[in-house]
């Protein structure tokens, strides 16, 4: 029976987007919500900021990843391109090369030797990839996957401040965002922290204080530049 184990490891990809977009779009959809509660007297400019800034950060978060991700398969894409090329013009070479990557790892030069020459016979740019170049399926770039997770985690971390500016009264609706989304903030970097092996309260207290400085820094922009009397 094969032993399957699980690593943390494969949810590389999908976790950084996927925390990275949420945490984005409450601290940044919740901070605009306190600086423009803090400059308005209105419901209606907040509620409409507040959308236009999830619309657009989810957007804008789609479109760096995809940008960010398709870079890195372009350059994927190219080191094999390139791999290919060698083994195809200098495949004894490539058989050295590959060589001493083992016998640096610590096999003698025999056994490596054996290991390249079966590897190679088997699969020689899936050797190369992985062992030359650091590549597994595990890394391989998807530009697709990760646009998606930032964009739908933006807007769901986004959809806490969002409500509250609909639902909550006006006069407390700061207060309302400031603590929601810090006890929110607190829960997915713990969250995040524990799906990637790290220590909780590190990551918890870490994206909380982040926050933190967001939301002051916008309610201080909206108190100075704002109209509320």
């Amino acid at each position: 029976m094969r032993h399957r184990e699980l690593h943390r490891a494969t949810r590389v990809g999908w976790l950084r987007a996927a925390v990275l977009g949420a945490n984005d779009g409450l601290i940044s959809t919740s901070s605009i919500v306190v600086g423009v509660a803090a400059a308005q007297a209105a419901r209606e400019p907040v509620l409409l900021a507040t959308l236009a800034g999830l619309v657009a950060g989810a957007l804008s978060m789609a479109a760096g990843e995809y940008v960010s991700v398709s870079s890195q398969a372009d350059t994927e894409r190219a080191d094999l391109d390139r791999e290919r090329r060698e083994l195809a013009s200098t495949p004894d070479l490539e058989r050295e090369e590959l060589a001493d990557i083992y016998v640096g790892r610590g096999l003698t030069r025999d056994l490596a030797g054996q290991v390249a020459d079966q590897l190679m016979a088997h699969d020689a740019l899936g050797a190369h990839a992985r062992d030359e170049l650091g590549m597994s399926e595990i890394t391989r770039a998807r530009p697709l996957q990760a646009a998606l997770a930032s964009a739908g985690a933006f807007a769901l971390g986004a959809a806490l401040p969002l409500l509250l500016v609909v639902l909550v009264p006006l006069g407390v609706l700061s207060a309302a965002v400031a603590g929601s989304s810090l006890l929110l903030l607190t829960v997915l970097g713990g969250a995040a922290a524990r799906l990637g092996g790290a220590p909780m309260l590190k990551g918890a207290t870490r994206v909380a204080f982040w926050g933190v400085v967001a939301m002051i820094s916008t309610a201080l922009v909206g108190r100075f530049f704002g109209a509320v009397s």
